[in-house]
């Protein structure tokens, strides 16, 4: 297995009838990660990986879809689950909500939280993270993993004033958020539509892309069909709980 994620959720801004908000499950042969961790992604991340089993945590930004299964995650760290400090790698936003909810100054030791920025790159276990900061209005990264000779990357949330370009070529699969079809876009604020993820896709030379972060109640099908045509190729909108070679 070279690279892999697992859709934990995938519902825009808030959860659609049994489809959790934002979360990825990142695999590979030397690494697990957890990719957002939005409401509901705690208990379908369990049916694919134990908390135990995980070897780091990624969390783009502070909005509450994006994050806060990670406070369920907690409890379940510092009191039931055994293992080491599980590795937190997100912004100084989202660490600061995060000890407000909690009512700590601190989160260790159950979670070893690592800050990042625009430009920051790690290493967790055999995959290489990268960030960029997209268009939105808080501190959000976008990232992008390369492992076993595939790249992945996630553009998190973000308006038209970022591109996959900004973390560099060679990106085999391209996860996007798709808010919007294009007739909805003035309803859109800080996102793309379906159109702009796939015109920003094809100039920044994907190889593959898939829709994520699509509205509770949106048309699935209109939104392939629209980024398809501004991508020049098939595009696939991502379903819970499958797994997707990258």
């Amino acid at each position: 297995m070279a690279l892999s994620f697992t859709v934990l959720g995938c519902s825009g801004s808030y959860s659609a009838p049994g489809i959790a908000c934002t979360g990825y499950l990142l695999e590979s042969t030397g690494a697990k990660v957890w990719l957002d961790a939005g409401p509901g992604t705690l208990s379908n991340l369990q049916r694919h990986c134990g908390l135990a089993d995980l070897d780091a945590v990624v969390i783009t930004h502070q909005h509450i879809d994006h994050w806060t299964d990670l406070a369920l995650a907690f409890s379940a760290l510092r009191h039931h689950v055994h293992r080491s400090p599980l590795p937190v790698y997100a912004t100084a936003g989202t660490r600061s909500l995060a000890c407000a909810l909690l009512g700590k100054p601190d989160l260790a030791p159950a979670l070893d939280w690592r800050l990042i920025s625009s430009g920051h790159r790690t290493l967790i276990g055999d995959q290489q993270w990268r960030f960029s900061r997209t268009d939105h209005p808080v501190e959000t990264l976008a990232p992008r993993v390369d492992s076993g000779g595939r790249s992945f990357a996630f553009s998190a949330d973000t308006g038209a004033g970022w591109s996959f370009d900004r973390l560099g070529p060679g990106i085999h699969t391209a996860l996007c958020e798709a808010t919007f079809l294009e007739a909805d876009r003035e309803l859109g604020g800080p996102h793309l539509s379906a159109r702009e993820a796939g015109a920003m896709a094809s100039d920044a030379g994907v190889e593959r892309l898939m829709l994520t972060h699509l509205a509770p109640g949106a048309d699935a099908g209109a939104a392939v069909r629209e980024a398809s045509a501004s991508f020049g190729q098939p595009v696939e909108a991502v379903q819970q709980h499958r797994t997707y070679e990258v």
